[in-house]
């Protein structure tokens, strides 16, 4: 199963508060995120390297609205992009015809925050981190995070999939087995017949007819990748590795970037919607292999 059909969904706009209090906390998860970032690069001490810290650089979309890249290149970090971006305009009719509410008004509205870490040590896994609200004549939020490692750990599969349960049980407890199947069939490469990591939970056209508590829900995804993210990179970050585990790793990143060109749906929205290409594709690692 590739992806689920677009329902049909309540229809109903945001307001320009909720836009607002939508589009501020995106920014302030980013600026949270890239100081605890930071904060790990410091915590790595013996390096010949110095710590890597954030460069922002803002771009604006021809069609209406724009984002801001924040990418860090450093000892712990070979790369890691923390992207914002609030857009708006019209969507063109072929991929209007696909979209919740736009297939007789193409006008829509959008804003996210976009992530992808790929690690300097094979023994810290990658991961990703989406989360977004999008509003044509309905209105409805997506994300989620998953976590690819290099190297296979059964503690810090279990630690990152027990943290995302506790947060989806406390919202609704059908959201952790439904948004983590939905995970697993969504970041699967069919032409592999492999999954890209081990999963977490993706979620999308979440409209439950109670705006603040689908908010309230998406916000706590970002708390919780935040806190238990850097806890894993701490784990291991100072651990070393082989040559071996090297190419291990970058050959993995291969199979990264497959999916994100072939399959990923935010991919193909901001490439469709006029979205800045570098930013769109910073989640592109420094360096990858195919064997």
């Amino acid at each position: 199963m590739r992806d689920r059909a677009p329902p049909q969904l309540p229809p109903g706009a945001s307001s320009e508060a909720e836009k607002k209090a939508v589009k501020e906390w995106f920014e302030n998860l980013r600026d949270q995120i890239c100081e605890a970032f930071e904060e790990l690069e410091d915590g790595l001490e013996g390096s010949m390297l110095p710590p890597g810290r954030f460069e922002r650089k803002a771009w604006e979309r021809e069609g209406g609205g724009g984002g801001v890249m924040s990418i860090m290149r450093g000892r712990v970090f070979e790369k890691v992009g923390v992207n914002i971006s609030t857009v708006h305009g019209s969507f063109s009719p072929d991929f209007a015809a696909g979209v919740p509410g736009a297939d007789q008004d193409a006008s829509f509205w959008a804003s996210g925050i976009s992530l992808v870490a790929h690690m300097c040590s094979p023994r810290v896994p990658a991961v990703h981190m989406n989360t977004r609200h999008i509003v044509t004549t309905t209105r409805w939020f997506g994300g989620g995070t998953d976590l690819t490692p290099m190297i296979f750990n059964r503690k810090d599969a279990a630690l990152f999939h027990a943290a995302l349960k506790e947060i989806c049980d406390e919202h609704d407890e059908d959201y952790y087995p439904r948004f983590r199947d939905w995970c697993d069939e969504y970041f699967y490469l069919p032409h592999r017949g492999e999954s890209r990591g081990i999963g977490g939970i993706f979620y999308d056209y979440l409209n439950t007819s109670d705006w603040q508590s689908d908010f309230a829900f998406t916000q706590d995804v970002g708390r919780t990748f935040l806190e238990i993210y850097p806890q894993l990179v701490d784990a291991h970050m100072r651990e070393r590795w082989s040559e071996d585990e090297r190419e291990q790793q970058l050959i993995k990143r291969g199979r990264y970037v497959e999916f994100n060109l072939l399959h990923d749906r935010g991919t193909q929205f901001g490439l469709k919607t006029g979205g800045n290409v570098e930013a769109i594709l910073m989640s592109m690692p420094p360096e990858a292999k195919w064997p």
